[in-house]
């Protein structure tokens, strides 16, 4: 009785501004339960009659693998909430609604939004009318594995957006979003009064003010309060685990750490960063802000978190100033902005990053992007390692701009791929802003800036306000700003046309290769110092443009990069009498980023394996970095331990990207091989080759889809190991087409290939489908048919192989290709049949088509079997299966096959059995690296 007296009297006030809620809130740590009881005011702040109000119910997105957020982590290739257990799931239960007249409303998830109520209202309201409505839920917890938010062990629990919460109201109409791990909940400003209850032996933070806390029927009881909130933010954890610094600006709760600094020095780092943030942004809008590892283990300062602590190359406090600093931006920025931050994410990753840059000039100006390394005399001169620390942001950019997976910047935050939602398109957003305060000077965008923040504390907002305020602010026109540069992927490109000098002045046009027309600079050089620069930002037709030379020694467009320009290798040429200005050549030991001063060959010793070579220890030579190029070539002599002579494989490759096609990309290509590949036998390969590859205008899909032509020349020396006849030299035409997709929970695609030659002409299909199950049963179907279109050769060399094809066109990855007996004959090769006994009619020269099926029963323990039918000339068709376990470890990649029983019988009951195991095995660093990639692009 006590109880609910207190509840009751806790709900007693009115509400005095905005959306109003106040919570009771049980939590069960046994369970991860929380028991809500919540009194909502809403205030219809619109002018716009209203019969439903929408609430964010984004718990509710971890309820099942059929939600939007399940989804999300199946394209991403995220594999641990569709294999986790129901207990580990989330899900918002047994809720109830009632009015003020104690009427029981109505409230329904749409189909499309199993994360979002839609409250009935029986009564229409007027605009700023209110609505007081009681509600009761559970909140069931997921598990902190998924995404860092929920809960960990001994009773932690990292809270956000799990609460029933008003959606964004803008243009007539409610904002819904459903969660998909973005952290860009629509929510509506609110005030909230919460009073929390907890077990005794643990604690709770939030950034909401503390109003009282005490210990009251076991348990620890805490007040909170909060006005103009955008989200709510709970920590539970054993006390003492959060921190609080706190100067004259804000309170600052953190668990962030290093155990390698101490307290002071954490303090002086915060105060630091807490007082930079306040002069240039203003002053924080509330009492209270949480910074914590959760929040930076989501969105990492990726370079410096893929380097394990005992080799980091940057000084310790300065690893904790930009973990701090980056944290800290994006919590200041996500809590003061009254944006939608799906749809106008650029504004604050723009912001953010803009004032990290800032940050780093003022304090850190001679910092590198390898930190300490670059005091290593023997490796400055990799670009890597001298290029200044901000230089890295234009990198990762141009990382996905080089690969035409750029996206603009005003696209919404769900339509980027993960590496430009995360990386690359946040430090392009703060790199257009540097460029665009660079070109207007006299901290133009700064002011705007601070005033667009000054502009959220009184009303929400979006980025048309941006806009207006930019350009209100600027001295000259910049709608080439928003138009090329936020809104559309164009590319900038600039190359100077003509140059003429005299010893007082330079004349020079320029040329715009891409036709995106946006102001570029200029500068004059002379010894790496500045001595003159110049904007041009007017591009009359046969432009020539006159300035002083101030004893310049080449001249340079865009020297300081403040322009996100697409190539900077055509940017230079030099003033100095009888100079080319060809780039010199520089040889590097690894990969290095791309120098455009230089051209660059990377030679790295290399060692690999066959059979017939042996070891095969060699040096390769080629021109990649770390960005794409239009050409590429990759030469790699080596020498065969077993015969003591040079082999190899060489490999040329001209890029041809289209920017506004679903054709996007086309690669001519050129290889050869010069291998053994039998004991006494080399064979030589020339392939040129022509890759078009295709895709959705949805970036994000996984929808691969591609047409290859070849034309593949094959010359075998004789071979006293192989019995093949008239199969030493010859020519094959080869056209594929692939169509594909690939999730997590299903996988497909289709492969059509034909092959013609002089002597043979082949046609093939092949489709394979994987689906993971909710009950965590996966199946693996795959069906080839193939069939002679005309077959002249008396040799099965060129036939279907129903287990192991003979791989006349050299394109797999065997260990030993002509082995007939012994271990490296039972490699097994995703091709033609793909059986793993080995039968007694193993080929066919008329047709053949087999089904392969595998499903799990216990983790990655399959049973497979195969079905077909083959036909030999003058045979009649013949009816073949097997059957067995398979080990699939890595799929694709690292298998192993246990038959069991075929058309051979019981072959688990023979002696020989271990000759009939068969394996999978790829040690390709390309194909590998792949693996991890792919949830990347």
């Amino acid at each position: 009785m006590k109880k609910l007296t207190y509840i009751l009297l806790f709900f007693s006030s009115v509400a005095l501004a905005q959306h109003h809620t106040k919570m009771v809130v049980e939590v069960n740590s046994e369970t991860k339960i929380l028991h809500v009881i919540q009194e909502l005011t809403f205030h219809n702040q619109s002018n716009d009659t209203l019969s439903f109000i929408v609430l964010n119910d984004w718990n509710n997105a971890y309820r099942d693998k059929n939600t939007p957020l399940a989804e999300r982590f199946s394209d991403e290739f995220v594999r641990n909430f569709h294999l986790a257990q129901d207990k580990e799931r989330g899900q918002t239960d047994n809720i109830t609604i009632i009015d003020a007249n104690q009427s029981m409303l109505t409230w329904e998830r749409d189909d499309k939004y199993p994360d979002l109520i839609q409250i009935r209202l029986r009564e229409k309201l007027l605009p700023n009318q209110k609505a007081t409505l009681k509600l009761t839920y559970f909140v069931k917890i997921p598990s902190d594995k998924f995404t860092s938010y929920g809960y960990g062990d001994n009773g932690k629990m990292t809270l956000k957006n799990c609460f029933l919460i008003p959606a964004r109201y803008e243009s007539i109409a409610f904002v819904k979003y459903s969660n998909l791990n973005l952290d860009d909940a629509a929510n509506a400003p609110s005030d909230y009064d919460l009073d929390i209850r907890i077990p005794l032996n643990l604690a709770v933070n939030s950034d909401l003010n503390e109003v009282q806390k005490e210990a009251k029927n076991s348990q620890n009881q805490y007040q909170f309060s909060g006005k103009n909130r955008l989200n709510l933010n709970l920590f539970i954890a054993i006390p003492k685990e959060y921190s609080v610094f706190k100067n004259n600006q804000v309170e600052v709760i953190s668990n962030l750490r290093d155990n390698r600094l101490t307290d002071i020095q954490r303090a002086i780092v915060i105060d630091k960063i807490v007082n930079y943030v306040n002069e240039n942004l203003g002053q924080y809008p509330h009492e209270k802000i949480t910074v914590t590892q959760a929040d930076y283990d989501r969105n990492p300062f990726y370079g410096l978190n893929q380097l394990p602590n005992f080799i980091s190359p940057f000084p310790d406090e300065f690893m904790y100033e930009i973990k701090f600093l980056k944290t800290y931006l994006d919590n200041y920025l996500h809590n003061a902005l009254q944006l939608d931050p799906r749809k106008d994410s650029w504004i604050i990753n723009g912001i953010q990053v803009y004032t990290m840059m800032k940050y780093i000039d003022e304090f850190h100006p001679e910092s590198k992007m390898m930190g300490n390394v670059a005091k290593l005399r023997i490796l400055r001169a990799y670009n890597l390692v001298s290029l200044d620390f901000n230089g890295q942001y234009s990198y990762f950019y141009m990382l996905m701009a080089r690969k035409n997976l750029d996206q603009p910047l005003g696209a919404p935050k769900n339509t980027l791929i993960k590496f430009n939602e995360k990386i690359a398109s946040k430090y392009r957003a703060g790199l257009s802003l540097k460029y665009l305060d660079s070109y207007l000077e006299n901290k133009v965008v700064q002011t705007s800036i601070r005033q667009f923040i000054d502009l959220n504390r009184k009303q929400q907002t979006n980025r048309n306000d941006f806009e207006l305020l930019l350009t209100k602010n600027s001295p000259k026109d910049i709608t080439w700003f928003f138009d090329k540069i936020i809104n559309s992927r164009d590319i900038i490109d600039f190359k100077f046309d003509k140059v003429t000098k005299t010893k007082d002045s330079i004349r020079f046009s320029l040329k715009n290769k891409t036709d995106t027309h946006v102001p570029i600079p200029v500068y004059g050089v002379k010894d790496k110092n500045v001595v003159f620069k110049k904007w041009i930002d007017t591009f009359p037709k046969d432009s020539v443009f006159t300035v002083p030379r101030n004893d310049a020694e080449k001249i340079v467009i865009n020297y300081k990069n403040e322009v996100p320009e697409f190539n900077l290798r055509n940017n230079w040429q030099s003033l100095k009498e009888f100079r080319l200005n060809s780039r010199p050549i520089k040889f590097i030991f690894f990969k290095d980023l791309e120098d455009p001063y230089y051209n660059q060959v990377v030679f790295i010793p290399t060692l690999e394996y066959n059979l017939y070579d042996g070891l095969l220890p060699g040096i390769r030579f080629h021109n990649k970095t770390i960005l794409d190029k239009p050409f590429n070539f990759d030469v790699n002599p080596t020498i065969s331990t077993k015969t003591q002579s040079l082999s190899g494989k060489a490999n040329f490759m001209v890029n041809q990207f289209n920017r506004d096609s679903n054709l996007y990309s086309i690669r001519y290509q050129l290889n050869g091989h010069y291998l053994h590949y039998a004991p006494d036998a080399y064979y030589t390969k020339i392939n040129p080759m022509v890759y078009l590859r295709f895709r959705p205008d949805d970036f994000r899909d996984n929808k691969k889809e591609m047409i290859v032509f070849k034309y593949i020349m094959i010359d075998r020396e004789k071979s006293a190991f192989t019995v093949d006849e008239n199969t030493e030299n010859y020519k094959v035409f080869n056209a594929k087409y692939y169509n594909g997709k690939t999730e997590v929970t299903k996988h497909y695609n289709f492969l059509g290939d034909l092959q013609l030659s002089s002597s043979f002409g082949k046609l093939s299909g092949e489709l394979q489908y994987r689906k993971l199950f909710n009950d965590k049963r996966q199946i693996n179907v795959r069906w080839f048919a193939g069939t002679f279109l005309y077959n002249n050769n008396t040799s099965t060399y060129f036939d279907f192989g129903l287990d192991r094809p003979t791989d006349y066109l050299f394109e797999h990855d065997y260990l030993g290709r002509s082995e007939t007996t012994g271990l490296f004959s039972q490699q097994s090769i995703i091709s033609d049949g793909f059986f793993k006994s080995m039968l007694e009619t193993r080929t066919a020269n008329q047709w053949m088509t087999t089904i392969n099926a595998s499903a799990n029963i216990w983790n990655w323990v399959e049973l497979y079997g195969d079905i077909g039918m083959i036909k030999n000339k003058n045979k009649a068709e013949q009816f073949v299966y097997d059957s067995g376990v398979r080990l699939n470890l890595v799929t694709d990649y690292f298998e192993l096959y246990f038959p069991v029983y075929s058309n051979n019988g019981w072959e688990i009951a023979e002696k020989n059995y271990g000759e009939r195991i068969r394996f999978i095995v790829t040690f390709n660093p390309d194909t590998l690296i792949g693996l991890f990639t792919r949830k990347w692009f």
